[in-house]
């Protein structure tokens, strides 16, 4: 529950619904620098074309977009730097595991400050839509719309 005065930010990939389907999400920590979670603090930062990848059996978070920090100096961060993620073991083992299965990808989802101001980041284990996969959601998006407009209009 956030407090009044403390703005709550979360940024969220909403391209990554119509390109993949879930299969299970996970809540993981992020190695940041301090000029990093400022700019996050201020909702400077953009999840459209960042990946997972794995590197010694580690997760990495690649070209997830984190805007400079206006009030940084020489220590400022590269803004599209790799940056560790932080999950249990086990979990990481499962999702290697799932991830060299081919048609399985780990894509970041959200992310987002909790009420000790940390940050975490949503991932997904995810696979890939098909093209007519894509046009059903769409379908069925459409179709959702209209009964809502419908009932609101019955009220």
């Amino acid at each position: 529950m956030a407090s009044a005065n403390k703005p709550v930010v979360e940024i969220v990939n909403r391209k990554a619904t119509h390109e993949y389907q879930f299969l299970d999400t996970y809540e993981a920590g992020i190695v940041l620098q301090g000029t990093e979670i400022k700019a996050i603090r201020k909702g400077q930062a953009n999840l459209r074309d960042a990946y997972c990848t794995f590197k010694k059996g580690e997760l990495y978070v690649r070209s997830l977009f984190i805007a400079e920090y206006s009030h940084g100096n020489q220590f400022n961060h590269d803004t599209r730097r790799p940056r560790k993620l932080l999950l249990r073991r086990a979990e990481l083992r499962k999702l290697e595991k799932r991830v060299k299965e081919r048609g399985f990808t780990i894509v970041p989802y959200r992310l987002y400050l909790t009420e000790r101001g940390f940050a975490k980041l949503e991932i997904a284990l995810a696979q890939g839509k098909k093209s007519y996969d894509k046009r059903e959601s769409i379908k069925q998006k459409d179709l959702k719309r209209d009964m809502d407009r419908i009932k609101k209009i019955r009220i």
